[in-house]
């Protein structure tokens, strides 16, 4: 008897799942909003040069830019109707007394710190520096996850983000937001991990997609709130504590929540899992079910799982075969290009001129059929076509964004939102594919290494868009031509539709053999076989 199987016959449903459910699904409801916050605390509204102090006897005109529109990082260095010879007449001069603003709709810390102009470049090291945070986060705190248990990193998690969110609302200068930005992520990241974990434990093997899907879509109903509170709460420092304070409740709720029993099973806390199954299985009415069961019960079902979880190995083991070297290798790439690329547009709603509230809401919006069209795609398709198709899709349609006239605003939008919606299906499918494609004995190993790619790529996204001001569209080029690549490299990964899970490095290996010619089998026989035994991931969106 596998530990999904111990579950299901003791406790897989019931009230307990329900409220185990929430108590997860509320804090990534939150969590949304820290993700995608720059995007409106960090709004750039129009603003043009301050006229020097001398300039108070009469009015200032401005050079015009593109558009009929005042020039906004230059001013006149004389007043053009001033008596001067004419080859001073149109010079200009930087802003050296600051800018005005229009904040009229909202204030950011772009304009409380000036972040415009040659100092523009800040305000994307700000969300890189937030991705770093989740990069960090992930290796530092998935290890004392393993060490110290899913329960209390998941609490230490809460109160981080709490802290370090509510000090980026009052901080001074902009060095001090990027710290506590980073500490954001950390939390982020330690969030993501535990609740990934904690999720799957005490549902049965066939709830566990339906679970998955659940706590995805607690992540894009969060992408609706958002924009809410940001038109709400105008003031950055109050919308940046708004989105923090929850998850001072979120660290009392987690309490409540039980530590993981395969963890506890592993570190030789039997007794206290064994505890915790009688406890659940009180909670849902089956209080003799968890009497009947006994500690070498768990111990002698679980033996196989124990000494695979205790097996040692390491991310040289990705590399071992030429079947695993092209898996990790094309899985690599195709993370890297969808975090990389999703980030492109999720953060670059502004960019297309169109009510900065309104599109976030459709950027929200369109993970809802996302999600649901990868679903029946992956079951029906495949998950190699599916991967393929919608990482193409979203490289054509950032390409395609170069050659669209900037005052196509409708054409642009549309297809902004199109490619951010493959960029979602692509990451609803690479957490399945990738726990498939992996065989038991190293499938956490790759997971956190096509994780890290994905937060490499995220946090190298915000950089690239300072690249545009060299070119305008050499961002749209570089993302777009990634996306491509990853797509390409995911041709080259075998399929996993209706294939077994393979527990071994050799098991792969023949399977890759025998690729040519799949040998069907009823989907009846093989369910059981293609859920992980370990963990699986859950499509908590892009962290």
């Amino acid at each position: 008897m596998t530990f999904a199987e111990l579950v299901d016959r003791v406790a897989s449903k019931g009230p307990f799942q329900f409220l185990h459910t929430v108590l997860l699904g509320l804090p990534i409801l939150s969590m949304a909003n820290h993700n995608l916050l720059q995007i409106f605390t960090a709004a750039t509204p129009a603003h043009h040069c301050r006229p020097p102090p001398n300039a108070s006897a009469g009015p200032w005109v401005l050079p015009m830019g593109l558009n009929e529109k005042p020039e906004p990082c230059l001013r006149f260095v004389y007043p053009p109707n001033a008596s001067l010879p004419n080859d001073t007449q149109g010079a200009t001069e930087p802003c050296l007394d600051g800018w005005t603003y229009d904040v009229s709709t909202r204030d950011s810390i772009v304009t409380e710190w000036d972040l415009v102009c040659d100092s523009n470049k800040l305000k994307e090291m700000a969300q890189s520096i937030f991705m770093a945070g989740i990069l960090i986060g992930g290796l530092v705190l998935g290890d004392l996850s393993d060490r110290f248990g899913r329960k209390p990193i998941l609490t230490c998690s809460y109160l981080l983000l709490a802290a370090s969110g509510s000090g980026a609302a009052f901080s001074p200068t902009l060095p001090i937001y990027t710290v506590f930005r980073f500490l954001c992520g950390c939390g982020i990241s330690g969030i993501t991990l535990s609740t990934t974990i904690l999720s799957v434990e005490w549902v049965s093997t066939r709830m566990r997609a339906i679970k998955s899907i659940s706590l995805g879509y607690f992540y894009t109903s969060g992408q609706f709130i958002l924009p809410g509170l940001a038109y709400a709460i105008p003031q950055w420092r109050w919308l940046q504590l708004t989105v923090s304070i929850p998850f001072f409740a979120f660290f009392l709720l987690s309490w409540w929540l039980p530590e993981s029993v395969r963890w506890m099973i592993l570190s030789g806390r039997s007794s206290k899992a064994l505890k915790t199954f009688r406890q659940v299985a009180a909670f849902n009415g089956k209080k003799e079910e968890g009497e009947a069961l006994s500690l070498e019960e768990i111990k002698l079902n679980l033996q196989k799982e124990i000494t695979l979880a205790k097996a040692k190995h390491s991310i040289a083991d990705l590399f071992r075969t030429p079947t695993l070297r092209r898996v990790t290798s094309c899985l690599s790439l195709a993370w890297f290009s969808t975090g990389f690329a999703y980030y492109s547009l999720a953060m670059g709603v502004e960019e297309f001129g169109v009510n900065l509230y309104v599109l976030q809401l459709i950027f929200g919006g369109v993970d809802v059929p996302a999600k649901f069209i990868t679903m029946v795609s992956i079951s029906y398709l495949g998950r190699h076509t599916t991967e393929a198709v919608v990482l193409l899709l979203a490289g054509g349609c950032i390409l395609s964004l170069i050659f669209v006239p900037s005052d196509l605003l409708t054409l642009r939008t549309a297809l902004a939102v199109f490619g951010k919606g493959c960029l979602s299906s692509s990451f609803s499918c690479l957490f399945l594919y990738t726990s498939e494609l992996y065989p038991t004995v190293i499938r956490q190993t790759g997971m956190g290494i096509n994780n890290l790619w994905t937060r490499v790529g995220s946090m190298t996204a915000p950089l690239v868009k300072i690249t545009g001001e060299l070119k305008p569209f050499l961002p749209n080029v570089i993302f777009g031509t990634i996306a491509l690549l990853g797509g390409s490299a995911a041709l080259f990964l075998p399929e996993t539709l209706n294939r077994p899970l393979p527990e071994t490095v050799e098991d792969l290996e023949n399977w890759s053999l025998q690729a040519k010619e799949p040998k069907q089998e009823p989907e009846a026989e093989n369910a059981s076989q293609r859920i992980p035994l370990q963990p699986c991931e859950l499509d908590l969106g892009p962290n």
